[in-house]
């Protein structure tokens, strides 16, 4: 694999915080406390860490993440108007982002690449789409020893 020589300038975190009923159950305030715990640290973190939260939103015990995809959005239109960067690293597997990506790539010139931790398998909850590998710039896999 070649070396892509990156600097991290910045880490942009994506989450919505645990669902809290109206009157929150002993799991979820534990939860919640857990989670306020991991924010905390990960803001101590350097390069600065931005976390942008959405929120949970709770239907028929379903629980579904909203508003996470236009805060990512926003930020990667933002990012690249800064012409502050000339690469970003996304790390998603998710098809939503393909026209951001494509319009910050032809309208920004900005070199996108994607860092992905799967095998690619179909089905799996990380499976990565053909349409979302075609159009970033260039791809690199996780690997546990990054993190070592």
């Amino acid at each position: 694999s070649k070396d892509l020589n990156l600097e991290c300038k910045e880490i942009y975190f994506y989450v919505a915080p645990p669902f809290q009923s109206p009157k929150s159950t002993k799991e979820e305030s534990k939860r919640k406390a857990n989670y306020d715990k991991f924010i905390s640290k990960l803001r101590k973190v350097y390069p600065k860490v931005h976390v942008r939260e959405g929120r949970l939103q709770k239907i028929d015990n379903t629980f579904t993440q909203k508003g996470v995809d236009t805060l990512m959005t926003m930020d990667l239109l933002k990012i690249a108007q800064s012409k502050e960067v000339n690469k970003i690293v996304l790390i998603t597997s998710d098809t939503d982002f393909v026209p951001i990506i494509k319009d910050v790539r032809k309208n920004y010139k900005l070199n996108v690449i994607l860092a992905y931790f799967t095998d690619r398998k179909r089905k799996s909850p990380f499976s990565l789409s053909n349409h979302l590998w075609k159009v970033v710039d260039e791809k690199i896999l996780i690997k546990k020893k990054y993190f070592a």
